[in-house]
């Protein structure tokens, strides 16, 4: 995957019959996806233009260009769509996108590395970095605050983190 481009939608199956799709935005305003069209499968080989129709639960109807069947929707069913990093806002020095966070080693204050972040995770308050390593017998899951993650450093891809005692 390029990392000039970024993960904004995944399609969750056919909406109807006439080719529409429910689609999965994953963009801080969740109706602005259709902006950063046309929107590329991972592999690059297919591009669509994006028209959203109404607000369903979890996403939205959209149009894709060149779908036209419900058996063509339903084809692209967990289909990720990206947008070019240039088409998406700039963002201010403390918000990250998941996908620069996603691989980045994480060490303590000490330098002693504690791992690499595999995921990150929002279940309502706020995103838990998902850390593995090979010195940890299980994944820890580290809240992504300014008290628990004081320095993102994407130049050294890098977080220093303070985490509560005994979280590792």
């Amino acid at each position: 995957m390029s990392e000039d481009r970024i993960c904004v939608a995944s399609i969750a199956g056919a909406y109807g019959v006439r080719g529409e799709v429910r689609l999965k935005s994953f963009t801080a305003q969740p109706e602005a996806v259709a902006a950063y069209a046309p929107l590329t499968t991972e592999d690059g080989q297919r591009s669509f233009d994006v028209s959203l129709g109404q607000s369903i639960k979890g996403g939205f109807s959209a149009r894709l260009s060149g779908v036209t069947s419900k058996e063509e929707a339903d084809a692209l069913r967990g289909v990720a769509l990206y947008a070019p990093r240039d088409r998406l806002p700039q963002l201010p020095d403390d918000e990250f996108y998941h996908a620069d966070l996603i691989g980045i080693e994480v060490v303590d204050t000490g330098g002693a590395v504690l791992g690499r972040v595999k995921a990150v995770h929002n279940h309502g308050a706020d995103d838990l970095l998902e850390i593995h390593g090979p010195k940890l017998k299980a994944t820890v899951l580290l809240p992504f605050t300014k008290a628990c993650a004081p320095t993102v450093d994407l130049t050294a891809g890098r977080i220093v983190a303070d985490p509560p005692e005994g979280l590792f």
